[in-house]
């Protein structure tokens, strides 16, 4: 029976009222507040997860899912990788040197890094370098470089790039930096211009032959995982006590505990959007509590109970709030599917990685979205809904 008459009071409620026009104003005010701000919240947080997700990508495949290192000067041995080759045959290892290098071409210099890997194991855990390198017999001294670097330099297939090497040559009196002349062959584009403008490869036995490395000596090893999270500890607890193993998450830890410090900041602006739209619930409630009081005062002299006024207005705040979020909903899909089916955004691709504009909109993310809102709907329900109870009868009916 209370929920016949608070149905009943909400559907009469909810009515245009021609005497008061303003306050189904507000009502829609409030409806339309609640579902733009909803739309503009999942849109926000589909493309925070999209660049998310698109910058681990790349980081992913350039810093590797794992790699193992030297503490200390004793280099990263054959033995060892082929004890973890032996004891973790479903992952991919390969073994690299590294070191900064000059790549001059004419009167040009650019800083870089340089790394020595054996190609063909290196291609099996970096899907973008197999892509430069398909196709391509490489030799001794070739060198693959970055995007950038083949654009700044201007490099052609079998031009000589010289490199300048940290390590110093004896020379008359002084010591003069190691040059070598190496042949570009090719370029990679990772989507991330820092990279692209600092990386190169050639062949291991060419690094370690300018570097002066004996057979079987490397600075680390490259690894790829499916699930690095994991392998990480199962590697760390057979290493030697001379080598370290590092994730490529932890390598970036200060890049994305920015980002995900962003999104949150993000998450919660867009929210008092929904916030200040559910003012306009409480607004158009208490409005109608107003211009509702002898009306409610002569159903609570009539039998109503308190509970069916405060539901009545607690289900009317819902209805406006609950519609809002549905078509907030609606209008966000919506928003999504053509931002994501259509060229409407463009990036530039040197800058973000991609041209298009990445969204992904996580199953949490909409779960906290909802029922974040729902609070906030409900709370601003409840007020007025609590408001309408405290209206004193006996007074209300004799003065108006």
């Amino acid at each position: 029976m209370q929920k016949n008459l608070s149905f009943y009071l909400v559907k009469k409620y909810l009515r245009f009222d021609a005497s008061q026009p303003f306050i189904t104003v507000i009502s829609f005010l409030a409806f339309f507040g609640v579902a733009i701000g909803l739309m503009v919240l999942m849109v926000a947080m589909a493309i925070m997860n999209g660049f998310d997700k698109e910058f681990e990508k790349k980081l992913f495949t350039m810093n590797y899912p794992l790699s193992i290192y030297s503490r200390s000067f004793n280099a990263v041995s054959e033995v060892d990788l082929q004890r973890l080759e032996a004891e973790f045959p479903k992952l991919k290892f390969s073994p690299y040197i590294s070191t900064q290098v000059i790549i001059k071409k004419g009167n040009r210099l650019e800083g870089g890094m340089l790394f020595g890997v054996h190609f063909e194991q290196e291609a099996k855990i970096n899907a973008i370098l197999a892509d430069a390198i398909k196709d391509k017999t490489l030799d001794k001294y070739d060198l693959i470089t970055g995007s950038e670097i083949a654009k700044t330099h201007q490099f052609a297939t079998d031009d000589k790039a010289t490199l300048i090497f940290t390590k110093n040559d004896p020379g008359g009196m002084s010591l003069i930096p190691k040059m070598k002349r190496f042949n570009y062959q090719g370029s990679f584009r990772s989507g991330l211009i820092a990279y692209d403008k600092a990386y190169m490869y050639t062949t291991l036995d060419s690094l370690a032959q300018v570097l002066q490395y004996e057979d079987g000596q490397y600075d680390g090893i490259h690894i790829y995982s499916d699930d690095p999270f994991t392998d990480i500890e199962a590697i760390r607890k057979v290493l030697p006590e001379h080598l370290g193993i590092v994730g490529w998450w932890q390598m970036n830890g200060n890049f994305f505990a920015a980002l995900a410090l962003e999104k949150r900041a993000l998450f919660i602006v867009l929210m008092l959007i929904i916030l200040i739209a559910s003012l306009n619930i409480i607004s158009s409630l208490l409005m109608t509590v107003m211009n509702r009081r002898k009306e409610i005062a002569l159903l609570l002299s009539l039998g109503a109970y308190k509970k069916e006024i405060k539901n009545t207005f607690f289900y009317l705040g819902i209805v406006i709030g609950g519609g809002g979020m549905l078509f907030g909903m609606v209008l966000g899909f919506l928003a999504l599917f053509l931002l994501s089916s259509f060229d409407l955004v463009s990036l530039p691709a040197d800058v973000y990685g991609t041209a298009k504009l990445p969204l992904e909109l996580s199953m949490l993310d909409f779960g906290l979205i909802v029922f974040g809102t729902s609070i906030i709907v409900a709370l601003s329900s409840y007020y007025p809904a609590h408001k309408a109870t405290q209206i004193n009868v006996l007074d209300t009916l004799r003065n108006e």
